[in-house]
């Protein structure tokens, strides 16, 4: 499998809209033979006051990952296959409310 991130602007009007498109992902992508596996996403605060995403997969090809955004309901606006990774720093700790 390969390492993908997934570009998802403007795709949800809340934050509750997100956690239920994650719950219906996250069933998809457990199903055997999904063809992808979710690492992590990032959350946008898109200027229109929705929420959109960057989400980093693993999948067999971008073909499985926008098969799964279909059986999931997910918007899809870019795929990109990771070339390479630097980490500079570890990500941050979560916001805390």
């Amino acid at each position: 499998m390969d390492l993908y991130v997934i570009i998802r602007r403007n795709g949800w009007a809340s934050a509750d809209d997100l956690e239920r498109a994650a719950a219906r992902s996250t069933e998809e992508g457990d199903k055997d033979g999904s063809g992808v596996r979710w690492i992590r996403s990032y959350v946008l605060a898109e200027d229109s006051g929705e929420v959109g995403t960057v989400c980093i997969y693993e999948a067999e090809s971008p073909e499985a990952i926008r098969n799964h955004a279909a059986a999931a309901d997910l918007p899809v606006d870019e795929i990109v296959r990771v070339a390479d990774t630097v980490v500079v720093r570890p990500d941050p700790a979560p916001a805390t409310a």
